[in-house]
């Protein structure tokens, strides 16, 4: 992955960074001498391992582990303050933690899990981060922020069902699909808003490709994991093609993204979906997020 190009002075913030595609990309974007790596997750253990690994590439950098549960707006945004006093500069923020599959559940706060976990814990990290990515964006010229999304087509028939999203949606046919679908077009769609709202912020989605994490190992049901790679088999890629697409939105000239643009391939920005494109979505997405978070602003 030579193309990468330096990344001397940086400083770089993940989520999900324990383990899988998070751990992976943060091993590569290592290699090219950043000056912070922060990065949160659950598993603490997990974390110290990791740092090891990163001051064997290279023990200048500076690694910053900061334990956060998305399943938890109050662990989230203790870990966004955190990162807000630890930090002096924010270059790219990849929001990259999530679950996928879930039986039905709720987040602590009242919110079907998926949604809650993979859509509105990063809004309110986006929210709490924002000011610091604005100040690095007007003294260095770019600050990168990348939501994870994925092209995932099992969808309710309405895109996001917002009248339910405070109870389990447990959705008798394909709901566990349906409910990680609509937190997926949600990333999207949200950060297509934000680059709307933010245009100092290099703000994209992307689906990094197919790839065997432990995201499918450790979520799913041996049933569920059966059906996932069935119906992914013709396209499952190798995890360093997947850790390859995040680099590149990352760390490619700013002139090369599309603000707002969801990729599946490099300099290939498309829709997510129908729905993706769909301004009054965006706009009630925006609007419900926003009346969620009102009282942690």
């Amino acid at each position: 992955m030579d193309q990468i190009p330096l990344l001397t002075g940086k400083t770089i913030v993940i989520t999900g960074g324990t383990h899988g595609l998070g751990k992976a990309t943060i091993l590569e974007l290592a290699r090219h001498q950043p000056r912070v790596i922060c990065f949160t997750g659950r598993n603490g253990e997990a974390a110290v391992k990791l740092q090891q690994q990163i001051r064997v590439t290279d023990n200048k950098i500076d690694t910053i582990f900061i334990k956060s549960d998305h399943a938890d707006l109050d662990s989230v945004q203790s870990a966004s303050e955190q990162i807000i006093a630890k930090l002096e500069r924010l270059d790219i923020v990849i929001l990259n933690a999530g679950v996928m599959g879930r039986d039905a559940a709720l987040t602590k706060d009242g919110i079907e899990w998926h949604f809650g976990v993979n859509h509105l814990a990063h809004a309110l990290m986006i929210k709490l981060l924002m000011p610091l990515l604005n100040t690095t964006a007007d003294k260095y010229g770019d600050a990168r922020l990348l939501v994870m999304s994925s092209r995932f087509p099992w969808l309710p028939q309405q895109g996001i069902v917002f009248e339910t999203l405070n109870t389990e949606q447990d959705w008798w046919y394909g709901g566990r699909w349906m409910r990680y679908g609509q937190s997926k077009l949600a990333n999207a769609a949200y950060a297509t808003t934000v680059a709307e709202k933010e245009p100092k912020i290099s703000c994209i989605s992307l689906h990094p490709g197919v790839v065997s994490t432990g995201l499918w190992d450790h979520s799913l049901n041996l049933p569920n994991r059966l059906f996932t790679w069935l119906a992914e088999m013709t396209q499952i890629e190798p995890l360093e093609v997947a850790v390859l697409n995040i680099c590149w939105a990352v760390t490619t000239a700013k002139a090369n993204l599309k603000p707002g643009a969801y990729y599946e391939r490099p300099d290939k920005p498309g829709l997510h979906s129908s729905f993706a494109g769909d301004a009054a979505l965006r706009e009630r997405l925006w609007n419900w997020t926003e009346m969620q978070l009102e009282s942690r602003m």
